[in-house]
């Protein structure tokens, strides 16, 4: 039986190379060899190897996950492609690490969808367009339908307008009309909406000046 020749710590990582009969065998989490009490001269067989792995895949996924929330709330979708796709741990240890985070509170789509669209309220966009993010953050429609109630595509439309306003005040009618068009429809919203909210900047930034006037 394969049998521990060296446990080396690895420089500036709190993980060390485990040597099995003289060759480079594994790279473990410092605290999963002292939960184990590995020790050279300890026989260590394959099934043993597959446990220690597993757990320190497990424990490295936690400690990934709970970083990753610290930073930014996240949707279930997000967190489990960052910890699988892009840092690289294994089916079984996202699932875990995800259902952790799920019994900490930490992970709730629901309140992930009204964070966003919150969130989002700094840049305003459309409801087909938060929508249409949230989607891409697998978050599920339920979710995304309760976190939008209430939302005024024509309440979000003015608050983005302001922000393109000062920009456009010297600006004749048809030139405002086209910069403030093309700016609202790449927020998602929709002809209509923004129609009307072009009138209404207009009418606000001249005052008593008619739009036919102005043309």
């Amino acid at each position: 039986m394969p049998t521990i020749t060296a446990i080396e710590k690895q420089p500036r990582r709190r993980r060390a190379n485990v040597f099995l009969d003289g060759e480079h065998a594994l790279s473990l989490r410092l605290d999963v060899i002292a939960l184990a009490r590995l020790e050279v001269g300890m026989e260590l067989d394959g099934s043993r190897r597959a446990g220690l792995e597993a757990e320190d895949q497990r424990l490295g996924a936690i400690e990934a996950a709970l970083k990753l929330l610290a930073m930014a709330p996240r949707s279930e979708h997000d967190l489990r492609e960052r910890l699988g796709r892009r840092r690289g741990f294994r089916p079984a240890a996202v699932d875990h690490a995800v259902g952790r985070m799920r019994e900490l509170g930490y992970l709730n789509d629901a309140a992930f969808a009204r964070y966003y669209v919150e969130a989002r309220a700094a840049s305003p966009r459309s409801k087909r367009a938060l929508a249409f993010e949230l989607a891409g953050k697998g978050v599920d429609k339920h979710h995304t339908e309760t976190a939008l109630e209430g939302h005024s595509d024509a309440g979000a439309a003015y608050d983005a307008a302001q922000r393109r306003l000062r920009s456009l005040r010297d600006a004749d009618h048809q030139t405002f009309e086209r910069r403030l068009g093309n700016f609202l429809a790449g927020r998602g919203f929709g002809y209509g909406v923004a129609r009307a909210t072009i009138a209404r900047c207009w009418q606000e930034l001249n005052g008593d000046v008619a739009i036919d006037e102005a043309i």
